[in-house]
């Protein structure tokens, strides 16, 4: 397992689903096309009450902000080869784009990790070039 902050936009393709753990913290997962001309999918997973969030604002087709850690998990196939999975923690999201009603949901109550930016702002303006390690 491995661990890097991502920060990605993309399209809904499947929407939230929200579960329980044993101890009713709610997680809420959901499939987002980062790229449509290549099809790539990234899974996203939130917990607590951003999970709530995510399962009450985000629909399929939505256009969305994630802000979270990128996590690559490795499991055994049966055949015995490892297979890769990445996914992203979030710890924030906000829909952006035509059908957005200005919804941000963060992982915290205060507004520390809101993604927040208008659909006119370029992708290279928020990045920072002190975080990228090379």
């Amino acid at each position: 397992m491995s661990f890097a902050k991502a920060f990605v936009t993309g399209t809904v393709v499947k929407a939230p689903e929200k579960r329980f753990t044993q101890n009713d913290m709610a997680i809420a997962g959901f499939s987002l096309n980062i790229d449509s001309q290549t099809e790539t999918i990234l899974r996203v997973v939130a917990f607590g009450n951003l999970a709530e969030n995510i399962s009450a604002t985000v629909s399929q087709g939505d256009s969305v902000a994630v802000e979270g850690r990128l996590q690559v998990n490795t499991y055994k196939l049966p055949n015995g080869k490892d297979k890769k999975v990445f996914e992203i923690n979030a710890n924030a999201v906000e829909k952006i784009g035509s059908n957005a009603s200005n919804v941000s949901v963060s992982s915290q109550n205060n507004n520390e990790n809101i993604v927040s930016f208008n659909q006119d702002e370029i992708a290279q303006d928020l990045i920072d070039e002190d975080e990228i390690p090379f």
